[in-house]
């Protein structure tokens, strides 16, 4: 009736006196009427100044077809220019006010809206429904962004939780190493996740700091860096005031041997050993609870290649797996220093392709080997033949890190595609993709970690940050 009136003001023969009676009339009834709350205009009017200045939105225009699901936005133009039709928009029910000025954390967190995300409408039943009938797997669980970790300078190579507390190491390219407390946490700028400050941070290494791991007690944590040193610390007290002058006997000493970047670590909670495998070609076998030379070294004369990734076999502590940039992967007896088995590998050593291994993890319980490619794949292998049980393309770029759940039924991996994929590992399918890191030059997440006994996992990135996911 607008557009007509505007169109052919002379074929209406209205007295608009009448009209502005009829209006104040209805707006008296209406402040007569309680039950319905109205948003405050002047609140509306400000959230849509605010969402012109965030998004440069073209002013809005009246909507003429009505929709079926009121957006926000749509409701606030109505609410402007035709006071008179918002008795139809009733709200949704049980959210009362809250609906314009809550936020839904589940879209905030897949679309990284920020403060806008608080202006779209919160249906409570639509997140309850949305898991159960997108995954026939109901138990399953989705992990969402919760805290972002900003405070070291460049890269972060590394991640190692506490074994019990929600505390996390990180190890960084900027030569430091940060311990983060994930109970203090403060509200984040304009987005759903918290930043947490760190409150600690070691510093000994002469140059990027490449891996990170912790104590099956917690109470230590050793580092390995480019400059071929491994430092041993006392972990602080996660409750410590970042504030308190330096406490010398946090640095524990260092662990010499290596010639060249250390970069992978493993601490062996049954012998209390530390292994360590290094660009020099060399593994070596520390003993965890001393500063003193090393107990063994393994391929000396780099018969296999430069080791690029080590871990202990959980199924028989005597043994460790190591990968190698030449794509060969070996079990080794760490007593006897005897190569026991070499996984079967279809590397082509007449093709240039990089054939390089980013990492190896031993399953939690199972005999298995996982290892992640530079060429995309993730591969399965078993402990006791050494034959490929399975070979998948995983990632559009090459894969960085892997971690399993405690639990030994998922598989994370972490790539230079900037995403974090989660794979059943009974079906080796992927249940859940999110995008955690920015590039910096062509790398992106270099670790991801699931903490053994809390809910949370945590992804290292390129662009300085760190990322747990709960």
């Amino acid at each position: 009736e607008k557009e007509d009136q505007c169109l052919m003001p002379e074929a209406w023969n209205v007295d608009q006196g009448v009209i502005t009676k009829l209006k104040e009339q209805y707006k008296k009834e209406r402040k007569g009427k309680k039950g319905v709350k109205r948003p405050n205009r002047s609140k509306l009017q400000d959230m849509l100044a605010n969402l012109r200045d965030v998004d440069d939105l073209p002013s809005l225009q009246p909507s003429v077809a009505p929709s079926s699901r009121p957006s926000s936005s749509r409701l606030i133009e109505h609410e402007i220019n035709r006071t008179d039709e918002v008795e139809a928009l009733t709200f949704p029910p049980s959210s009362g006010k809250s609906f314009i000025m809550g936020t839904d954390e589940a879209l905030e967190n897949e679309l990284g809206l920020g403060e806008l995300a608080g202006l779209t409408v919160a249906n409570e039943a639509d997140s309850l429904t949305y898991d159960i009938a997108n995954n026939k797997d109901a138990l399953r669980k989705t992990w969402n962004p919760k805290f972002t970790l900003r405070s070291h300078f460049d890269g972060i190579r590394g991640l190692a939780f506490h074994p019990v507390e929600p505390v996390l190491i990180t190890a960084s390219e900027d030569h430091t190493l940060k311990m983060w407390n994930l109970q203090k946490t403060a509200p984040a700028k304009k987005s759903a996740s918290l930043d947490v400050e760190p409150i600690y941070t070691f510093r000994a290494h002469n140059g990027p700091v490449l891996c990170v791991v912790m104590s099956s007690n917690g109470e230590q944590c050793y580092s390995g860096g480019t400059d071929g040193l491994i430092h041993g610390w006392n972990t602080t007290n996660p409750n410590i005031d970042p504030y308190d002058s330096y406490d010398p006997s946090v640095l524990r000493g260092a662990f010499v041997g290596h010639t060249d970047a250390v970069w992978d670590l493993v601490y062996s909670g049954a012998h209390q050993r530390l292994l360590s495998c290094s660009a020099d070609g060399t593994i070596r076998l520390w003993k965890a609870t001393e500063v003193a030379p090393a107990l063994n070294i393994f391929n000396d004369n780099q018969e296999m290649g430069i080791p690029s990734s080590v871990d202990l076999v959980s199924s028989d502590p005597s043994l460790m797996v190591a990968s190698f940039n030449s794509g060969h992967t070996s079990i080794f007896n760490m007593e006897t220093r005897q190569r026991i088995l070499t996984l079967e590998s279809s590397v082509d050593t007449t093709v240039s392709s990089s054939c390089q291994i980013n990492r190896v993890i031993s399953h939690p319980t199972l005999p298995i080997s996982i290892t992640a490619h530079e060429d995309r794949h993730i591969k399965f292998y078993d402990n006791n033949t050494g034959k490929l049980i399975h070979s998948m393309v995983a990632h559009l770029d090459a894969v960085t890190s892997l971690a399993v759940d405690p639990n030994g039924l998922y598989l994370m991996s972490g790539s230079h595609d900037c995403s974090i994929r989660l794979w059943n590992l009974e079906s080796k399918t992927c249940i859940q993709e999110f995008t955690a890191h920015r590039k910096k030059f062509d790398e992106s997440i270099h670790d991801v970690a699931f903490h053994p006994s809390k809910c949370y996992i945590a992804s290292a990135g390129a662009d300085a940050l760190a990322k747990v996911f709960v």
